[in-house]
């Protein structure tokens, strides 16, 4: 389970089976850490609603993820625009199908299609 209160929207990400911390600048785009076997990348703000409907649904769907925390400030949300064309949270990439989103009502229903076993 992802600990909420121990990343930072200072840039801080963690992944969600090893819970390790790692600090990240929002304007570069890190490799996934080695030790990391999540395919699926969110980008996210703290505290975010729209966020944390994404997170719900994939701890609901117990998919492995990694978290990437980016800049509070929308205009400076570069590393998202670069990889989903629009500064907005949350977003995703899943490389497992090269599917890049964002908005949390699109992102909700392709992980239900995807990884919810009932489509």
């Amino acid at each position: 389970m992802l600990n909420e209160g121990a990343a930072t929207a200072a840039g801080e990400a963690f992944t969600r089976e090893s819970g390790e911390m790692a600090d990240m600048s929002a304007r570069e785009t890190p490799a996934r850490p080695a030790h990391s076997d999540a395919h699926l990348t969110l980008y996210r703000l703290q505290a975010c609603p729209f966020c944390e409907r994404v997170v719900r649904k994939l701890d609901e769907l117990d998919v492995d993820y990694h978290s990437r925390f980016v800049e509070p400030l929308h205009s400076e949300r570069n590393a998202v625009q670069r990889i989903v064309g629009v500064r907005t949270v949350p977003a995703i990439v899943d490389d497992e199908t090269g599917v890049a989103m964002a908005e949390s009502a699109n992102i909700v229903e392709y992980l239900e299609a995807t990884y919810g076993g009932g489509a």
